[in-house]
């Protein structure tokens, strides 16, 4: 795999990145260690986690995984998350000193580690002010807990506002941002891309599947079934999956990647895959596989160099579609587009 720049950072990740949210839950700590060592096997080197995946249990597996294997251990970059409850209390959750205290020490115990490489927040907290989960996270840099720091589905003034306050404190700045991104969902790119662009920040798509469906799994007006997560488990998004399926710009999206997958002889995940990876300030995407084969195919993504034809192509019939203003078409950000990509 190519190695990138962890946003502005010195540290190194592959363009991969493994997700590990089906750990102890969707893949036991068997496979869960088998599709590890697959990726490492691979040469990837970046695992991203969570304190709320399967309720500790994700970071238990990684902790052990590390354990028996320090050649691996050593080579890791390791990446997890707080914010979320992880107890009943009222400070069990958020992002206060407080709370990411104890958040942090105990991801840090259930992964084995004294140091965590990527610290991420793992959500916006409207009732913590920024300053106080800045000034933790900067202490715990001081402090060797964590090396970098970064943000997870955060919009365009959250970014702008943490990284502001940051530079007039003279904190640590945050390195990346991991938001939802797939030719499905290309919302990001109205401000928040932009917004990590103008802070030199990394993006870590999460998702950039689509939850399944720029797999081709998924078909027109036939209700899920079969080895798919909404196939063995409804309750796990079917009012999403119901409007999903009424859009025409999924399905043409769908047949787009399906149309250029059958002209390469790859598989459409690798064309989705192949398509972020090439998107602007994307620094690692993040695969999040349940099987070793779903891992091995989604890793062959990297081998995959799309033609400007295809890439355009794709970027065209996936375009977001917002209201008129001030992002849409006769929006003052359209114009301004226009007029600086005639300088």
């Amino acid at each position: 795999m190519d190695y990138r720049k962890l946003g502005p950072s010195g540290a190194v990740v592959t363009s991969f990145c493994l997700g590990t949210m089906t750990f102890g839950a969707e893949a036991s700590e068997e496979d869960s260690h088998k599709i590890l060592d697959a990726y490492f096997a691979w040469g990837g080197n970046f695992i991203d986690t969570a304190d709320v995946y399967s309720a500790g249990v994700s970071e238990e597996i990684i902790g052990r995984w590390l354990k028996a294997r320090p050649t691996e251990a050593r080579q890791a970059v390791i990446a997890t998350k707080g914010r979320f409850p992880m107890g009943s209390g009222p400070n069990d959750i958020g992002l206060s000193r407080r709370h990411l205290n104890q958040a942090l020490d105990d991801s840090l115990k259930r992964l084995g580690v004294d140091h965590i490489d990527l610290y991420q927040m793992h959500a916006w907290d409207a009732l913590t002010p920024i300053e106080e989960t800045l000034r933790f996270l900067d202490d715990a840099v001081s402090a060797g807990k964590i090396g970098y720091y970064g943000f997870s589905n955060y919009v365009g003034w959250h970014i702008a506002k943490a990284v502001e306050i940051a530079k007039a404190r003279n904190y640590t700045r945050p390195v990346t941002l991991q938001p939802q991104y797939s030719l499905l969902v290309r919302d990001i790119e109205l401000e928040i891309v932009a917004a990590c662009q103008d802070a030199r920040m990394g993006l870590l798509p999460w998702s950039p599947l689509g939850g399944g469906w720029l797999t081709g799994k998924y078909k027109r007006d036939q209700m899920p079934k079969g080895a798919t997560r909404l196939g063995e488990n409804p309750s796990r998004g079917m009012e999403s999956y119901a409007q999903r399926n009424a859009q025409e710009r999924t399905w043409a999206i769908i047949e787009a990647v399906e149309e250029i997958a059958e002209s390469r002889g790859v598989s459409m995940a690798q064309v989705a895959l192949a398509w972020t990876l090439a998107r602007p300030a994307v620094t690692s995407v993040i695969l999040g596989a349940r099987t070793t084969e779903q891992l091995a195919d989604n890793l062959g993504a990297g081998k995959l160099a799309l033609s400007e034809e295809e890439m355009s192509k794709l970027t065209d019939i996936s375009a977001p579609h917002p209201f008129d203003y001030p992002y849409g078409a006769g929006g003052i950000n359209q114009r301004h587009r226009k007029i600086e990509g005639g300088r």
